[in-house]
C-alpha cells in the first residue's frame, strides 16, 4: 500500500494561477498584447527562468519582460494583500487524513523556494512536509523528472511507490517520467488524450483525492 505523495503547489494547494493569469492580463491589456492566456497556459507548470525564455522567443529578445512581470506581480499581490492566499476546496481535509494515517508528504514546484515556504507557513501547512523541492533547487524544470525524483529521494521511497498530485499537463509529464503514479486535479487546463493516458487517476477536487486514499 502506498503511503508517500508529492503535491505540486499552484493549482493544487493554492488557487493562484487563476490569479497569476488575471493579472497578466491586466498588463497585457496595457500593453496591446493579445495572446497572453496562450502564453501562460504554456508557462503553467515551469521555473520563472524557464517562463522567462519562453517570453522572449514568443514576443522577441526585446520584450521588456522583467518590467512586466514587475507590474503583474504588484496586481496579484495586492490582491493577495486585499483577500488573502486562496486555499484550494479539501486542502485541510486532506492533510489531517494524510497526516492521521502516517503518510510521508513531499511538495515539489516550480516556484522559488523563499517564495513556497512563505506561502505554505501562511496557510499553515508547513509543518506537514518531509521534503520540499522548489524551482531553484533543480537544474531541469518540469516536465523534467528531476524535480519529482529529487522528492523521492529525500523522502527515501521508490517514484513507483509514490502519487504525485498536479494539474498541469508539465507536472503530469514530469511525474510519469519520473516513474510515479500522477493523480491529477485539473485547474486551467483540462488533460487531452495524451495527458489522460500518463495518469493514475484524474480528480475533480482534493476531498475526491482523500476519498480515494481510504479505499
Amino acid at each position: 500500500m502506498i503511503r508517500t505523495i508529492v503535491f505540486d503547489m499552484d493549482g493544487v494547494l493554492i488557487d493562484t494561477e487563476a490569479l497569476i493569469l488575471e493579472a497578466w492580463k491586466e498588463v497585457a491589456d496595457r500593453i496591446g498584447i493579445t495572446d497572453i492566456e496562450k502564453t501562460l497556459y504554456q508557462c503553467i507548470g515551469i521555473t520563472s527562468p524557464e517562463t522567462e525564455a519562453l517570453f522572449l522567443r514568443t514576443y522577441g529578445t526585446d520584450f521588456p519582460y522583467r518590467k512586466y512581470k514587475a507590474m503583474s506581480s504588484e496586481i496579484f499581490h495586492a490582491n493577495i494583500k486585499e483577500h488573502g492566499l486562496p486555499v484550494k476546496p479539501g486542502v485541510y481535509e486532506l492533510f489531517d487524513f494524510l497526516k492521521e494515517n502516517g503518510y510521508r508528504i513531499g511538495l515539489a514546484s516550480s516556484t522559488r523556494k523563499s517564495l513556497v515556504l512563505e506561502e505554505m507557513e501562511s496557510i499553515g501547512l508547513l509543518g506537514f512536509f518531509q521534503a520540499i523541492v522548489c524551482g531553484d533547487m533543480v537544474t531541469h524544470s518540469k516536465p523534467h523528472p528531476e524535480i519529482y525524483q529529487k522528492a523521492c529521494g529525500l523522502l527515501e521511497t521508490p517514484p513507483s511507490c509514490c502519487y504525485a498530485v498536479e494539474d498541469s499537463p508539465n507536472g503530469i509529464r514530469s511525474a510519469h517520467r519520473a516513474g510515479m503514479k500522477p493523480l491529477m486535479v485539473p485547474d486551467l487546463i483540462a488533460p487531452d488524450e495524451e495527458i489522460k493516458s500518463l495518469l493514475f487517476r484524474q480528480f475533480q477536487n482534493l476531498l475526491e483525492v482523500r476519498d480515494f486514499l481510504k479505499l
